[in-house]
């Protein structure tokens, strides 16, 4: 299996392109700002046909590029329902101070087949298996994408694609609309804690990770973890 990865060209979003292996067709997760040329090498080099994009949530930053990605090759968008209304609007998702620093003077569209995403739910496309697991806090429709880790690079059990609800040694931002820190914390023990200590997390800005690392040194997770009950 082939995993990949580079930054957007703004806010250090990462890019991922996800495949069985060379030549066959793959999933993009989070085609941020300014990904088109860099995403087309990725593309060439390991002859690779995308089959959908998958979107951890709906913030500017990660979303940026779905439109021309999708349309250029008439492949579905997949978000969250409670993300939606972001991919025709990107402003919803913004604070007055983002608001202010794009100027008003987007110019953006929703891609033209967009599907929903489900908590718990498996996608089987391009020859993958994915697991969806909503995990609000960051926004009201974040998600995780889980797969299978073996034979990538990584030689993992298990990989998770976190988007913007973990980072190495932190956590997404609550602030924005639709965020919420007691969501957030809910979904770090209902849903990041439980998961194995050698499942590599790759997240939405900065370095992988893994969940043993971040249990023992995230201070967001270490508290949760010593929470009466855990039992962790």
């Amino acid at each position: 299996m082939l995993v990949t990865g580079f930054e957007a060209q703004a806010f250090g979003t990462n890019c991922y392109v996800v495949a069985a292996g060379p030549g066959e067709q793959c999933l993009i997760v989070d085609p941020g700002i300014g990904v088109l040329d860099q995403l087309d090498e990725v593309l060439a080099e390991h002859r690779l046909f995308p089959a959908a994009v998958l979107l951890t949530h709906g913030h500017l930053d990660h979303t940026f590029s779905v439109a021309p990605v999708c349309g250029a090759r008439g492949i579905t968008a997949y978000v969250h329902p409670a993300d939606r209304e972001m991919l025709a609007d990107p402003a919803k998702g913004l604070g007055a101070g983002l608001d202010q620093l794009f100027g008003g003077r987007l110019t953006y569209t929703e891609p033209d087949d967009v599907a929903e995403l489900t908590d718990g739910a498996t996608l089987t496309l391009a020859g993958l298996e994915v697991t969806v697991d909503h995990a609000p806090g960051h926004t009201g429709g974040s998600v995780l994408f889980r797969l299978p880790g073996a034979g990538t690079s990584y030689d993992a059990e298990q990989l998770c694609l976190s988007g913007d609800v973990l980072f190495a040694g932190s956590i997404g931002r609550t602030d924005l609309p639709g965020g919420s820190t007691p969501t957030m914390m809910t979904s770090l023990r209902d849903k990041i804690l439980p998961l194995a200590d050698d499942t590599v997390v790759l997240p939405g800005h900065g370095p992988a990770t893994t969940i043993g690392r971040e249990r023992a040194q995230n201070p967001y997770l270490r508290e949760l973890a010593a929470a009466p009950g855990r039992g962790l």
